[in-house]
């Protein structure tokens, strides 16, 4: 437990009111693997303890947590953020082929035809689709480009990602960064 402690938390869900008589309460998911929210899994809160959920019901976004069986009880729990860890993201998540997790992308140097245009500082949803938000490399922004521009996170714009060696191989972003 001390080594989750240490590492950055990922916030995953919040709890939300009490609904029927047996301590069942609201769940709203923030995350893309709703597969990880299972009966007897374990969580921490913002409130620096951990509960573990008893019952899921994700049709219904319904979750009961152990030990908790009365409205009273379960009211405490309103409006508790669920995080994980990267560590544990990695063991319960699984990925598709060319997909990765948002955390892996942060940090990652983009290059375009062999030109570092900046760093991935955050992966952004905005509708549907996926973006870099890049700070710009300062050299382009002394030559007065903007701090920061979003990169499709999709085809054409992204060729390779590699995520060991942190680098992000792109299509199009300068034209992108110009224009911002």
């Amino acid at each position: 437990m001390s080594n989750q402690s240490k590492e950055p938390r990922l916030h995953i869900a919040t709890i939300g009111k009490t609904v029927g008589i047996k301590g069942d309460m609201k769940f709203h998911i923030h995350c893309d693997f709703p597969e990880q929210f299972q009966k007897n899994s374990t969580f921490l809160t913002n409130k620096n303890n951990t509960i573990t959920l008893s019952d899921v019901n994700l049709e219904r976004g319904l979750i009961k947590i152990a030990g908790i069986n009365t409205v009273e009880d379960a009211k405490k729990f309103t409006n508790v953020k669920l995080y994980t860890t990267r560590e544990e993201t990695r063991k319960n998540c699984h990925l598709e082929e060319g997909e990765f997790f948002w955390f892996d992308l942060e940090d990652c140097e983009v290059y375009e035809d062999g030109k570092l245009l900046g760093v991935v500082n955050e992966v952004e949803r905005i509708t549907i689709s996926n973006y870099l938000n890049v700070k710009t490399n300062d050299e382009l922004v002394k030559a007065g480009s903007a701090k920061s521009f979003l990169i499709p996170f999709h085809k054409p714009f992204i060729l390779n990602t590699d995520i060991d060696k942190k680098i992000i191989t792109v299509s199009g972003a300068m034209d992108i960064l110009e224009a911002s």
